[in-house]
């Protein structure tokens, strides 16, 4: 990756870490006031290849990081406690809900935290399949997650 790019990702995503931006219209205009002259289609893929989702946060759409760690909790149980609605079995897949636009978010962090109980996973608007080796990996690995989630069902 060259400079300005790599220097220019970085800005754009320190914006998104900073505050709730909602339109790649916005990003431009602020990556704009920091000297990068971007076009609409550049922010497109920068925030494909940075991995920023779009989520609903009270109502509101906007950009999110899926590194968004709180001080002091994993980034993976953090993003759990906030967007997590419920977590079900079925069979060996192990099925989150979340708010609608959410779900990619904690996909990705389950992905990058190469858990050794997930097989893979595929993310909807507001649902997570999670495919585990059997049925009683699947209960274990749900159980932990309401743990770490709050959500004791």
């Amino acid at each position: 990756m060259n400079g300005v790019k790599e220097r220019r990702q970085r800005a754009l995503a320190d914006l998104i870490r900073s505050g709730a931006l909602s339109s790649q219209d916005e990003l431009v205009g602020r990556l704009s006031e920091l000297g990068f002259a971007v076009t609409q289609a550049t922010i497109s893929r920068d925030l494909e290849q940075i991995g920023a989702v779009k989520v609903r946060r009270d109502g509101q759409l906007s950009y999110a990081m899926p590194d968004e760690p709180r001080e002091g909790t994993g980034r993976l149980g953090m993003l759990m406690r906030e967007f997590v609605r419920s977590i079900d079995t079925a069979g060996n897949l192990v099925v989150i809900r979340t708010p609608p636009g959410s779900a990619h978010l904690i996909g990705v962090a389950l992905d990058q935290a190469q858990l050794s109980e997930i097989v893979g996973t595929i993310c909807g608007d507001d649902t997570i399949f999670i495919a585990c080796s059997s049925a009683k990996v699947a209960a274990e690995l749900a159980t932990r997650f309401r743990s770490e989630s709050g959500r004791l069902q």
